[in-house]
């Protein structure tokens, strides 16, 4: 089931915090679903959920670092910010380094509870819009036939038409059809302007595995 907006999920054992928290997230005016467990979340989670997960470390089953690794490779990973009982200076270091935007205790002020979250919800928010960037970038490199792809890559490499269609084995005004081509689907024509989209969309990698010439024939 999709989500209305963004959800404050809390993930801990202990029934007593879990149901505290809640209320106290609820009253300042955030939506919240509550988790007695890291399985729990996992099984219920929606493929396009938003927002940020309240995490506990230590808990029966999937502890909380194994869960926020479970959660980073998931399709669309949601900001974690652990709220545990005990300041573990090691497991702390451990949470930030794979991308825990807090480590709070339980003893934190609700002020700083609510900092954390905001931080967490906006970094949320930030990702997601990335990730949909990044995704209709890739459709829109998905139009593009695969000559067309490999003039683009070239173009990319900074390559002129006439260098272009040598290392293609095609005529030079067929590179210039295929340009025209590119420039209409992806609404870009200068190389500054292509090379920043690619750039910024991550999609370099895959074009520059392109920019090699082809045997004849092929």
């Amino acid at each position: 089931m999709s989500d209305q907006g963004p959800v404050v999920r809390i993930v801990d054992d202990d029934r007593a915090y879990l149901v505290a928290t809640a209320r106290l997230l609820r009253a300042a005016g955030y939506r919240v679903e509550t988790f007695s467990s890291g399985a729990e979340l996992l099984e219920k989670l929606p493929a396009d959920a938003t927002g940020c997960v309240l995490l506990d470390v230590r808990m029966p089953g999937i502890d909380g670092l194994e869960l926020q690794k479970a959660l980073a490779r998931s399709a669309a990973p949601l900001p974690v910010v652990f709220v545990s009982g005990h300041g573990d200076v090691p497991i702390a270091a451990r949470a930030f380094r794979h991308g825990a935007e807090d480590f709070l205790t339980k003893l934190a002020t609700k002020e700083e509870l609510f900092e954390a979250v905001e931080r967490a919800l906006a970094r949320g928010a930030r990702e997601r819009a990335e990730r949909e960037r990044r995704r209709s970038a890739r459709a829109l490199l998905d139009t593009l036939t695969r000559r067309e792809r490999e003039v683009l890559a070239w173009v990319l490499q900074g390559r002129l038409n006439k260098q272009i269609a040598g290392r293609l084995d095609l005529h030079e005004r067929t590179v210039k059809l295929h340009r025209t081509a590119i420039t209409r689907k992806l609404g870009l024509s200068s190389v500054a302007e292509l090379t920043r989209w690619a750039e910024e969309n991550g999609l370099l990698p895959d074009l520059d595995r392109l920019a090699k010439p082809r045997p004849k024939g092929q």
